[in-house]
């Protein structure tokens, strides 16, 4: 976690995905994924998910993050 923290900050990224390839979480080569959200608030922990699962998950994050998208002005 420590190299994903210095590179969140190195490219000035609000986030950053690790996704743990250790020998311990089993995922390295296989088709689920074990990943930390980290930003400058800390560590988040997600559940060992397929890639799919991790998708989903971020884009609920982002949109969470991000609120609702403001009102369309068309018709005016």
């Amino acid at each position: 976690m420590r190299l994903a923290e210095a590179k969140r900050r190195r490219k000035g990224c609000d986030w950053i995905l690790a996704n743990d390839v250790s020998p311990g979480s089993g995922t390295f080569g296989g088709a689920d994924n074990t990943v930390h959200l980290i930003g400058a608030d800390g560590t988040e922990a997600w559940p060992r998910q397929s890639k799919q699962g991790v998708a989903e998950t971020l884009a609920r994050r982002i949109a969470e993050t991000l609120g609702p998208a403001p009102a369309s002005s068309a018709a005016e």
